[in-house]
């Protein structure tokens, strides 16, 4: 990956932006937009937009959502801990004792999450899964007047981990889920700019996706795309410990390639596009099931008013919804190609009708 590009992805990474605070990272995310993007705008909602090639035809949508799981200020008690509620779905386990930052109208203010240590518990305590209800967030004040003039009711926070590489090809994150989605749609526009495509292309890096596919929803009502192309992380299953769930989730690996989804959520021929497209550039891709709508983007852009040809391709990812979500540049690197090449080959004439 390129030194220019693999910071502009270090700095989507860094950015802390939990759903319904995502102002830091479209602001990241804008800046390269505009470097050849037509136009570049965010909409009411908090969606950011990109349009190549304005007045092509069909109309293509990109949306990777950039908005992480993180976590809400809800109560300051007497003693200045502050309690708070989730954004997305954790697991109380991975919170506890994490270093934590606040994102706040004065900037950035750290903090740990607190939990009665386990010498103090007792033999039934020690045997039950914390709450988030039951962790707490230290950030040293020393009262309750102390702690407002520092944070606010509202405040969101997130877990302090950064981008790091681990190897030429392995990289580590908080926020992969789904960064890597907004990276990929952004990249495979970048590419696409070059390419002279029929299609005008709308990359879109949609907000609130971890608390109920909302900004997708909002974002293609206004698009009203003809086809449309989600990104998003999937499993990768090539660690241990997966036992039966490898027959449900089947076998995807880090490094081997994009995912591509099957299943009533995805319009049969614009996947085997993906797939046909796949092999004339020769991409590496790995196949799963989904035998029903797909948690991601992609399920509200195929119902988006009367309908629109649908397609997810997913990078896979280890450890998700942790503070140490792993993936391969190579896989994001690919899953980009796999876009702008897939697109570049669509004209007004390229019919979807599956059947």
């Amino acid at each position: 990956m390129k030194k220019q590009t693999k910071q502009f992805l270090t700095d989507l990474m860094n950015s802390i932006s939990p759903s319904g605070y995502e102002g830091p990272v479209a602001k990241v995310w804008k800046a390269e937009a505009e470097k050849f993007a037509a136009k570049v705008w965010t909409d009411t909602h908090g969606n950011s937009h990109a349009i190549i090639n304005p007045g092509g035809s069909p109309r293509v949508m990109f949306a990777g959502h950039y908005d992480e799981i993180g976590f809400q200020i809800s109560y300051i008690d007497d003693n200045g801990f502050l309690w708070m509620q989730a954004l997305g779905g954790w697991d109380p386990q991975i919170a506890q004792g994490q270093r934590v930052q606040i994102n706040t109208k004065k900037g950035i203010v750290f903090g740990v999450i607190g939990k009665v240590a386990i010498h103090m518990q007792t033999p039934e305590q020690r045997k039950k899964v914390s709450e988030v209800k039951d962790l707490w967030v230290d950030i040293g004040a020393k009262n309750k007047k102390e702690a407002e003039k520092i944070v606010e009711i509202g405040d969101p926070l997130v877990i302090a981990a950064d981008f790091k590489e681990m190897t030429a090809d392995i990289v580590v994150g908080r926020a992969f889920d789904d960064r890597a989605g907004a990276f990929v749609v952004l990249e495979a526009a970048k590419q696409l700019s070059k390419l002279n495509p029929s299609a005008e292309i709308h990359a879109v890096s949609t907000v609130q996706e971890e608390i109920g596919l909302r900004g997708a929803t909002t974002a293609a009502f206004g698009i009203d795309p003809d086809i449309a192309i989600a990104v998003d992380v999937t499993f990768s299953t090539d660690h241990p410990n997966m036992g039966e769930a490898m027959k449900r989730e089947n076998l995807i690996e880090l490094g081997k390639g994009p995912v591509l989804t099957r299943g009533p959520n995805i319009n049969s021929k614009l996947f085997d596009l993906l797939v046909k497209t796949a092999k004339a550039e020769k991409i590496p891709y790995q196949i799963n099931a989904a035998p029903r709508g797909t948690g991601t983007d992609a399920n509200a852009l195929q119902l988006n008013r009367a309908g629109v040809t649908t397609a997810l391709v997913s990078i896979p990812l280890r450890y998700m919804h942790s503070p140490c979500e792993m993936v391969s540049l190579s896989d994001l690197e690919m899953s980009a190609k796999l876009l702008a090449k897939t697109v570049a080959k669509i004209t007004p004439r390229t019919n979807f009708v599956p059947f």
